[in-house]
């Protein structure tokens, strides 16, 4: 048996035996905004790669913070909706979500051009590590704002992440096209970049003219949380993102 057909029935095998119960299930769904377009046979595949998550993820607190199963299972399954018609594998190479109960401290070391090491400490509420853990803040998790989602930005910096940097462009699936897709957000990315210099108002986060990376990661964000926002203001960025998750959020919405 070769190894992919193995792991399908060990997922298998477990789904049967483990199951959410179905009121704490609810009320996850209720709390989780990203997973307000699916229906009835989408939410059943996000519950069970919520539990493989949750199964193949460890889940851990840091900071003081007290993790109950409600909390896991929410971080779970809003970290799964954007991969929900990829599959779990796109989130491989790493094995830990650590959650933080407020901002935290991050400290980074960088050599200069000419080989002097800086040390950085940066207040963060969220960070993706290649090949390391996730790391987030759970009061932005469950912050009133309906346009975030700290999750899904940290886990769309991931899926940048899959071919070893972070600029903006995951490895597309077989059939996108890379030239529409670099047109699609050079642009956006400019006309963002612009309306932030002039300090005019924005309809996405303004942190998204940092870098393409983070312009990618505030877009995703924009795709699942205001899809109908997204599509208005940049269709053709919108109508890339559909084809990269596969997932229409703004007809649903």
């Amino acid at each position: 048996m070769i190894l992919g057909e193995w792991k399908r029935r060990r997922r298998e095998r477990y789904l049967r035996r483990n199951r959410p119960d179905e009121s704490l299930w609810q009320v996850t769904l209720g709390q989780v905004r990203a997973a307000s377009h699916l229906g009835p046979e989408d939410r059943s595949r996000l519950r069970d790669l919520s539990m493989l998550l949750l199964r193949e993820k460890s889940v851990e607190a840091a900071g003081g913070l007290e993790l109950s199963g409600g909390m896991r299972l929410r971080i779970a399954c809003e970290a799964c909706v954007p991969i929900l018609n990829l599959g779990l594998d796109l989130y491989r190479g790493w094995y830990s979500i650590v959650v933080y109960p407020g901002e935290f401290i991050a400290r980074h070391e960088y050599a200069d051009e000419t080989g002097v090491v800086h040390s950085t400490r940066d207040v963060l509420s969220g960070e993706a590590w290649e090949q390391g853990p996730v790391i987030i803040a759970w009061d932005e998790v469950v912050a009133s704002d309906p346009d975030v989602s700290v999750i899904i930005h940290e886990m769309a910096h991931k899926l940048d992440l899959l071919d070893g940097c972070i600029n903006g462009r995951p490895p597309l699936h077989a059939g996108m096209d890379a030239g529409a897709w670099s047109s699609a957000f050079n642009r956006a990315y400019s006309s963002h970049v612009a309306r932030v210099e002039s300090g005019r108002e924005t309809v996405i986060d303004p942190y998204a003219a940092e870098e393409p990376g983070e312009f990618f990661a505030v877009v995703s964000e924009a795709f699942f949380m205001i899809p109908q926002e997204l599509s208005r203001i940049w269709p053709k960025v919108y109508d890339q993102l559909a084809l990269y998750y596969r997932q229409q959020p703004a007809e649903a919405s």
